[in-house]
């Protein structure tokens, strides 16, 4: 287990996707280090790199953290529970995008590494990650050519992978309360350990590096559509599920509070404009009802778009 090239990774992946999206909107990600002493429940350091009120973005934030425990939270073994107590080390980079234009969708994408470290025994290493995207307006286009990316980047790892993790990630970004996806899906994979350290390692490499190629030309297509009121609520009505998910469902979030993260970073991804309506839906036929009809359902976006 070589946790230094992981980092070494992690963070170099953190400084190519920020550059990317530097550029593009002229926008620069302020800085936040941080270390957690010796003697804390979680030990370790991380950067916090943010942007708001942006013209681009009207919230982002891409963090690296590399945190060490004295013993595993619970939403980290609830399907190992033969690990509950064991020291553990984690580090991943984590990123939310929250557009400022509603026609830009707002895109998630982790990459991690966590180990178990149970005494008298071999450290238990796996991999998880993934990248997922939630339109307020749907282009079948955009989530053809996101899930194409994706295909791709995981096309030397076996014909199995894309379909297995598109499944997963359809399955875990879901509102059960609302019955609903949380957007259009992505790839999405945890405690993956096959084939030894180095072909897991990997695979998590090919889906950090196919961020951006994913993302970015979504956001050149669609940065400009000029937009109004109409938009602009609706955005942030659907803002309001993202939150609902982060809080309720996500195991990432759940992982750093109940192991004593640090709680800024943790709720980075909170979008920063946020609206919720009482037994509301969009009228039919109009562009916010396709979004449910169209959009907001499992599709083979490959398929379509071949």
């Amino acid at each position: 287990m070589n946790t230094h090239d992981v980092r070494t990774y992690l963070l170099g992946l953190q400084d190519r996707i920020l550059g990317a999206m530097e550029a593009e909107s002229g926008e620069p990600f302020i800085t936040d280090s941080w270390t957690r002493p010796a003697g804390d429940r979680l030990q370790g350091d991380g950067l916090s790199r943010l942007i708001e009120g942006g013209q681009l973005l009207e919230r982002g934030g891409c963090n690296f953290s590399h945190v060490k425990g004295a013993a595993m939270p619970p939403s980290a073994t609830q399907h190992r529970p033969e690990l509950a107590g064991a020291p553990f080390e984690a580090m991943g980079v984590s990123l939310v995008f929250h557009p400022r234009n509603p026609y830009v969708p707002t895109v998630h994408m982790n990459v991690r590494m966590f180990a178990a470290l149970p005494a008298g025994r071999e450290p238990v290493v796996w991999f998880g990650g993934g990248m997922d995207l939630t339109p307020y307006y749907g282009f079948e286009e955009d989530a053809q050519h996101f899930h194409r990316v994706n295909r791709d980047a995981l096309a030397p790892f076996g014909d199995d992978k894309y379909p297995r993790f598109k499944q997963w990630c359809d399955e875990y970004f879901f509102l059960k309360h609302r019955n609903e996806p949380r957007g259009i899906g992505g790839v999405f994979f945890d405690d993956y350990a096959e084939g030894g350290f180095e072909q897991s390692f990997a695979l998590m490499r090919s889906v950090g590096d196919a961020f951006v190629a994913a993302y970015l030309p979504i956001v050149q297509r669609r940065k400009h559509l000029p937009h109004g009121a109409r938009e602009r609520d609706f955005q942030t009505y659907r803002r309001g599920r993202y939150v609902e998910f982060n809080l309720v469902f996500d195991r990432g979030t759940l992982f750093g509070l109940q192991s004593g993260g640090r709680t800024e970073s943790i709720l980075m991804s909170m979008p920063p404009v946020v609206t919720w309506r009482y037994n509301w839906a969009p009228e039919a036929g109009t562009p916010e009802a396709r979004l449910y009809s169209d959009f907001l359902r499992p599709r083979d976006w490959v398929g379509e778009g071949a």
